[in-house]
Formats: C-alpha cells, structure tokens, sequence
C-alpha cells in the first residue's frame, strides 16, 4: 500500500479538549475537512455539546488557533454514541482524550471495526507508550498506528513528534510524516517509544536540573530567566516562565513519572520549593494566574510582572533584572554570546555551566534511546522549545572536546556517544556534509529541507554581497535576493541588491528573481532612524531622492522583463508589504503578519503600498462601479486598510485584506517557503511578458476627499481619532482621491498616484508630529496617539 501526502483528504479527531480542538484547528487551517468527536453528557439535551464547545474554545483561543475564523466550518461537531460510523470516511484518526491507558484501549477497540482499512491511526498522548495502547488490537491494525504528538499550541509550535512501534508499517510512518510536513506544517522528530519521548524528556530534565541549580548558586528565577533565554539562544520565556506557561502541576506530573520511569542517575528529582509551590494548588503557573511570576496592574492600569520569593512565598516588583553576564554579551552574535557565558565567572557562570553540562551530558546519554539521530534530539528542542541551537549544535559551537574535558573535570562518566568524540578527537557533530551515529560513527547528513546557510558555504554561490544583504544563486537560473539586517528593515544595502539582482538576472541570462531570507522575519519596514536623522537635518532632497529609488525598487517586482517573486513570512510590515504586494507572484508562509503600518509612526505608504491597494480595490469593482461616487466603496476599503494600519494575523487573512491575490500561494511550512518561490519563477519564466504600468486607473478626485473629511469630522469630534489622527488621514486621502482639482470621471496614472504618495511622505515628514511620532516608536516600540 502507497499512501501519498494528498490522500488524507479528510481527518477525524476524538476528544474535543484543549489540544483535540486545537488539532482539529490546524487541519482545518490546512484545508482538511475534520469529523470533531466526544462523549454525550448524561445530563445536556445537546449530544453534540462538548464537540461544538471545543470548536467555539479554539474560535476564542489566543494566541488565535485558526489563521482565518472561518475556517472553523470545515470542522463538523459530533459524538462518539451517534457519529462512531463517521470515522469510516476519515484518513487520518487522532486520539486525543485523558491520559489513561484503558481509556485508549477502550476507545482503539470500538475505532477499529469503524475505520476505514486505509485510515492511519494516531494518539496524540504525551505520556502513554504507543505500543501499550494496540495490545489486542489486529495486526492491520497496528501496521497503520503511530503517535503523532502535537506541542501546545499546534499552530505556533512546530514540533510533531512521530512515534512508530515496532509494527508500524515504515510506509504508513513515511506516508504520514510527509503528509504532517508539508500539508500541516509540521517540523517532524522521529522518536523511540520510550518514556516522555524526545523533547519532553530533554526539555523537562534542563527545568528541573535548573531549579537545582539554581537554588545551589543563590539565584532568584528572573536571574536565572535572564541566563537560560535569547542571551543563551533560547526562548524569551527561559525556564521558569516556561515552566508558568506550561503549568507547574504538568511539569510536576511529567518529572514524577520520569524519575520513577528512568535510571536513578538521571535524577529528575524536584527540589523540596518546587513540591511545595505544586502542592499549595494557588502557584501552578498561568492556570492559576500565580506561579514563579504573577502579572498585575499598577495605578494607571499599566501591565507589571511581579517575582515570587522563593523564601516568603509573597510577590516582589523586581524591576527590570540586569545580570552582568548577560549584558556583557548584549548584540553579539550567537556563537560569541553561548561561548563567552560558558566562561562566565561567578555564581552566574557556575549556575550556568552547571546548567548547560547537564543539558549535554544528558542529551548525548539519550542518544540512541529516544531517537536513533542526533538531529532529531537538536531538533525536538529547536522546535519544541524555541531553542535556536539543539545541544548537540551547541557543543559544536564551543568545541565538543571543550564540552568533554569540562565534564570530566565535574567527575562526570562519560556517556558512550561523548567517550566515543573523545577516542576519536572529533571535535564536531556536524561537519563536511557529516553527522555521527549515536555510537560516535561518521554517517552522511542531508537537512530536512533547503538552507539557504548550507548552500552560502559555496562561496560561489553568493554572486554580490553587501552588509546588509547579498544577492545569492539558488541554482536552476533563480537569484535571491537576501536581506540580513537587524529586522531586515530596508535602507541603502537592501535596495541596492535589488539593482545588482536585476542587472545579473540581465546581464547573465537568469530565470528570474525571489526576494526572500530564512531569517526570524521577512521585513519589519523601513529604517526609521536614518529617515528620523535626515528629516531632523533637513535634508529634504536626499529623502526625495531615496523615496524614487524606494519607489523604483518596491515597482521594479512587477515592471521588470523578467519574473519576481516575494517570499514573505513572520513579519512582513510597511516596506516589506509594498515589495510583497508588487511582485508577479507572492509565496507566503501560513504565519505571514503582513500590513502598511505606517501611520503609526505618522506617515502614509511611500513605496506603491498606497498607490497599489487603491488599484486592487478599485479593479475589484465590478464594470460599470468605476466611475464617480460608484468608486466610493474602493476608496473607502484602501482608506480603512492603511487608516487603521491593520496587519493580518496570517496569510490567510493576508488574501482576504487584499494584501494576497487569489492566484498567490501560501504554504503551510515555513521551511519550503523559498524552494516553492524558486518554483514559481521557473513556472513564470518561459511565458513571461514584462508588463507596463497601468495609464488608466479612476479616481474620485475632490469628491472622495469631501466624502473621507465627513467622516474625520464625526470621529475627531467623537475622540475616536487625534488630532494627528486627523492631519496623517487628509494626506491619505488625497494620496487616494488621485488628487485635488480632478472631477469624478478622472484617470490618472500610476506613476501619478506614486509622486503624490511621495510628495505626502515628505509633507508629513517635515511635521513635528511625525518627528514625535517616530521618536516615540523608536524609544517605547509602541505608537504615540498626538
């Protein structure tokens, strides 16, 4: 049997609790069309109750579990008494109910006689061994059983753990695994059916060798946080607001199984403080609104983080915790950053070597035992945990022969993967296009999916390199253009290799273009302090002259003789959306935030963004309601879009803001982003006409600008907008009415409708309230209402 990624058309998920619904959700936002299922309660005239709850606790979930609300309608409410038979028609049935091994087996035996004989059947258990709950079951039906277990929140976590048993079918494992890759989005960990699998069992261990540690060196957790997060390369939420995330009674449960379910060296015994703070019940984290951090309210109704003392158990304002190590090693990169802290001095250097040696030294004993490859454990934790190095990674980047002499120096035994790097001298996991087994032996290594790092270590490959971004062969006749900046906010470099793309694509006979990066955003706009710094020096000729070539760069997507395509994902904001809505095509990531939010920083869309929403808009108008007060509803839309700087919360509400068109892809899976991108020109190139700025395009003139100022009025009046509100509002409307002194029958250009998005730009950036404005975004991060 052949089962391809296309051919789980339809799914089944049992139990409609918080991670049921919220997997019920991600199928949905995939486009899957999901059977939700629970138990009847006795005593509710709804049958179907509980199902419909777990769609409406998904509908109100934040961060939000659909990409777009109504995605909700594919996910049909039901019961496992009335609705068993609907699982005859599904290709994919997950479990997800309570963690009782009897209940899954009770469940497993009235699935089978139902499921349709092709069904792959999942658990999504965290805890349960998969190869406990099929005992009893037929043989077919354990070849088609793997755990698929999902991190808390499916959508935003990456991370799928898939767990074959013995009798797994490899071709249902590899089937599957494809299918939750590239359809749901998944980053997938092979893992061992052992206890706690691979990211739990890992991750778990570092929260509770950390408390230990922690407590030994005379720490308070927001030291600890600031030690173990972004300076350490992890998560902003570290550990202990990890641990408040999760829920303090979860990680308690989870340690208490492991400690009983492992050897007694890998010690995953709470401290005595930890205990009491579960078995009080008010601590357990987020659940109960108090764990090792509480947030609260000052007078003016300003959000505080408040720190529990571990000792009198009351909360402390702490302010902002500075710890010397850390700030020590403030903007540098990465591998500079975990080196210098492994040496750090002092109890926050011991707390941290204590920490981190644990973390190796147990992630190369479970090598081999929760999974057969070292990057599967990297990953789990990456993903899982928002790590940005695995810590096999990271022992690369300190030297792992550094990492061995340090453990041995702590009387440490050697765990055999790490005796084997010492008798070979290799002082690398990952080197040359090589890994290693977990016995220590050299094995070829290919990642999952396309690095744009690994294809840059040709140095050929990199055709035109600038500080702050390069302009890369992606091969098959693509270039790239890369943008690697803090933020990736668009200035001089960043353009400038847009110029060098387009002349190579020319000059040597190239497909065509992507715009695009692997970084932690796409974009986040403009660089707002060089625009600050010119506009306070009046250097009114020199911003003239960088909004043309702005302009010139953003229009250059659609108006070149050969195919661009945009790659946006995470933030693409401001500058990053105008290059994104100009290209011939966009291939977005399903977790594109994308907006034109310059308002918030007093000024209107300079780069086409204005010009082009009016466009979409205006040609979304059917024949006939594009002339005069018809183009009303046009304007108004483009109006309320930039107005109210409104960013979508995903690419699919991108197509329905009208920042993605219809023929526009999006892709569930990060990671593919730039391989479907280089897809898409090659698809374009040998049919493609460069196309030529539009002549023809209605505008409303004076009385668009009349209809917008009525409306200003009533909400300047109400205090719905400022005053500046109000001044920012009348240049985009002019921008958006084609301009004064035009009658209602007008057409303008393209061109005509970017010089006065140019002239408004300028305008408003000589006013002191845009001055303030950016200031103030630039100083608080958040927008000043003047």
């Amino acid at each position: 049997m052949k089962l391809q990624p296309h051919r789980i058309q339809q799914a089944a998920v049992i139990g409609a609790g918080v991670m049921g619904a919220a997997i019920a959700a991600q199928l949905a936002n995939a486009g899957i069309p999901v059977t939700l299922l629970d138990i009847v309660l006795p005593d509710n005239p709804d049958r179907n109750f509980l199902a419909k709850q777990g769609i409406q606790r998904a509908l109100k979930a934040r961060p939000a579990a659909f990409m777009d609300p109504a995605r909700a309608a594919l996910i049909t409410p039901g019961n496992l008494e009335d609705d068993l038979k609907k699982l005859g028609s599904a290709d994919w049935i997950v479990e997800a109910i309570i963690e009782k091994l009897d209940a899954k087996r009770d469940l497993w035996a009235k699935v089978e006689p139902v499921a349709k004989k092709t069904a792959i059947i999942s658990s999504n258990s965290s805890g349960i061994p998969m190869h406990l709950q099929i005992e009893g079951r037929s043989e077919a039906f354990q070849r088609r059983f793997v755990g698929a277990h999902f991190f808390n929140p499916p959508r935003y976590l990456h991370l799928l753990e898939v767990i074959p048993t013995p009798q797994t079918d490899p071709e249902i494992l590899r089937a599957f695994s494809s299918f939750a890759e590239a359809t749901l989005g998944k980053g997938i960990v092979v893992a061992n059916d052992v206890p706690g699998f691979v990211a739990n069992r890992i991750g778990v261990y570092g929260i509770v060798r950390a408390m230990q540690h922690m407590q030994a060196a005379g720490l308070t957790q927001d030291e600890a946080d600031q030690l173990t997060g972004p300076a350490l390369g992890r998560a902003k939420s570290a550990t202990f607001r990890t641990a408040d995330l999760s829920g303090l009674d979860i990680i308690y449960h989870v340690a208490s199984d492991l400690d009983k379910a492992t050897p007694a060296d890998e010690d995953f015994s709470l401290t005595d403080t930890f205990r009491s703070l579960v078995e009080d019940k008010k601590f357990l984290g987020d659940k109960t609104g108090s764990g090792f951090y509480k947030k609260t309210k000052d007078e003016k109704g300003k959000t505080k983080i408040l720190s529990l003392n571990l000792d009198t158990l009351a909360y402390e304002d702490r302010g902002k915790v500075k710890v010397a190590a850390v700030e020590t090693v403030k903007g540098r990169p990465l591998a500079e950053r975990v080196r210098a802290l492994y040496a750090a001095e002092g109890k926050e250097g011991d707390f941290l070597r204590g920490v981190m040696n644990d973390g190796f030294w147990y992630a190369a004993k479970m090598a081999g035992h929760v999974s057969d490859r070292l990057q599967d454990i990297d990953n789990a934790l990456k993903w899982g945990f928002g790590w940005e190095q695995g810590p096999f990674e990271t022992m690369d980047t300190l030297g792992v022969q550094t990492v061995i002499a340090n453990l041995e120096a702590e009387g440490r035994e050697l765990p055999p993967l790490l005796a084997a790097m010492k008798a070979s001298g290799r002082d690398a996991f990952y080197a040359g296009g090589e890994t290693v087994t977990p016995a220590g032996e050299p094995t070829p290594y290919a990642a999952p999916y396309f690095i744009l790092t690994d294809l840059k270590k040709d140095a050929t490959k990199v055709v035109k390199k600038r500080a702050g971004a390069s302009v890369v062969d992606l091969g098959d006749g693509v270039l790239l253009v890369e943008w690697h900046a803090k933020m990736n906010a668009l200035g001089e470099d960043q353009l400038r290799a847009v110029q060098d793309a387009h002349k190579l694509v020319q000059s040597m006979g190239y497909a065509g273009l992507v715009v695009g990066n692997q970084g932690e955003n796409f974009s986040a706009g403009a660089n707002l302090p060089l625009i600050l710094s010119q506009a306070q020096a009046e250097e009114w000729d020199e911003l003239d002259d960088a909004i043309k070539q702005f302009q010139t760069a953003t229009t250059s997507m659609r108006f070149s003789p050969h195919p661009c395509v945009v790659a946006p994902f995470g933030l693409a904001l401001g500058g990053g959306c105008e290059f994104s809505i100009h290209a011939d095509r966009v291939v977005a990531s399903a977790e594109t935030y994308m907006g034109l939010v310059e308002v918030g920083v007093g000024l209107i869309p300079g780069g086409g963004g204005t010009k082009e929403m009016l466009l979409r808009f205006t040609d979304m108008q059917q024949p006939g309601q594009q002339l005069g007060m018809a183009l009303l509803p046009a304007v108004q839309r483009a109006f309320e879009l930039i107005g109210t700087a409104k960013v979508s919360t995903s690419a699919l509400e991108a197509r329905k803001l009208g920042f993605l068109r219809d023929h526009d892809t999006v892709v569930m899976n990060k990671n593919h982003v730039l391989e479907e991108a280089k897809r898409a020109v090659l698809d374009l190139a040998p049919d493609y006409v460069q196309p030529v700025m539009r002549q023809d395009i209605p505008v409303m003139g004076d009385a668009a600008i009349a209809a917008v100022k009525s409306v200003l009025y009533g909400m300047k009046e109400g205090g719905y907008i400022s005053p500046y509100d109000h001044e920012v509002s009348l240049q985009l409307a002019r921008v958006l009415s084609g301009g004064t002194g035009n009658n209602r029958a007008a057409k303008v250009s393209e061109q005509h409708l970017l010089d006065l998005e140019r002239e408004a730009f300028l305008t408003l950036l000589g006013k002191k309230g845009t001055q303030q404005r950016i200031e103030h975004m630039l100083k608080t991060g958040k927008p000043l209402r003047n």
